[in-house]
């Protein structure tokens, strides 16, 4: 079982994460709060990057919002999909992941569902992305593409059909979601029939709360049992994105326990 973190050194990505004996890493190729999106440059230690033992997936953009009606965010975000996951492939990334998204009060859900599968459909015209997308639940928002259950299943008969459609579950979102994380992998397979990647964090907040604020595994409100229950259970790559003064001892932590 391959376990990491995310990676905020982007200097050295791979040398933060030998330090901290990581097996893979997450990374960003562009600045993530840039509400421009600017095309990823080639980032300077790709060479090392391609040929580490250490496997890498990237996290795309945060503005990112390939669901909204509103085609001045929308049409900018398929372009960054596309330029963020070349730009993942050539540092032989496995996957890029990206928010699941959300609409505006009034605006018609269908309408985001099919504007996620306009994403795969336009692409493949071009010959589909560098990397699969994995597609990432998310903890707040009325209006998401991916918080509940009920929305993840609306949007994987959307975009399940293709071939790079790949899903991340993110704990920290799913439980400030709502989501009861005890069996949560199964019901999740269930709709998708896989899970591709973990992000493997606790929550600073309450259940149900709709807060994003990652935690420690053995310091926030989940019982870090169940995060590792989950770990077992879904049998795919781990990623830690837990406040960054305790990483090493929550991926020291997993190991121990996974062992």
């Amino acid at each position: 079982m391959r376990l990491g973190a995310h990676v905020r050194e982007d200097a050295d990505p791979i040398g933060t994460a030998e330090a901290m004996g990581a097996d893979l890493l997450q990374m960003f190729v562009t600045d993530p709060q840039d509400r421009k999106m600017p095309k990823p440059a080639p980032h300077p230690d790709a060479e090392r990057i391609r040929s580490s033992p250490i496997d890498v997936v990237v996290h795309s953009s945060y503005i990112i919002n390939v669901a909204s009606l509103n085609n001045r965010l929308r049409m900018p975000s398929r372009k960054a999909v596309e330029q963020q996951a070349a730009a993942a492939a050539e540092i032989g990334a496995f996957g890029l992941v990206v928010h699941g998204g959300h609409l505006g009060d009034g605006d018609d859900d269908a309408k985001g569902f099919e504007n996620w599968a306009k994403l795969f459909e336009r692409q493949a015209d071009k010959g589909g992305f560098g990397v699969p997308i994995l597609i990432e639940n998310t903890a707040g928002g009325d209006h998401a593409m991916a918080r509940t259950l009920e929305s993840i299943e609306r949007l994987w008969d959307a975009v399940g059909g293709f071939d790079q459609a790949g899903f991340c579950l993110d704990t920290c979102h799913a439980w400030a979601g709502g989501e009861d994380l005890v069996g949560l992998v199964e019901r999740i397979k269930n709709i998708t029939g896989r899970i591709d990647l973990i992000h493997l964090n606790n929550s600073r907040d309450e259940f149900d709360s709709g807060r994003d604020r990652h935690a420690n595994l053995e310091s926030g409100h989940i019982d870090a049992d169940v995060l590792v229950e989950i770990v077992r259970a879904a049998g795919a790559p781990v990623i830690l994105e837990t406040p960054s003064e305790g990483v090493a001892d929550d991926l020291a932590y997993l190991r121990s326990t996974l062992s």
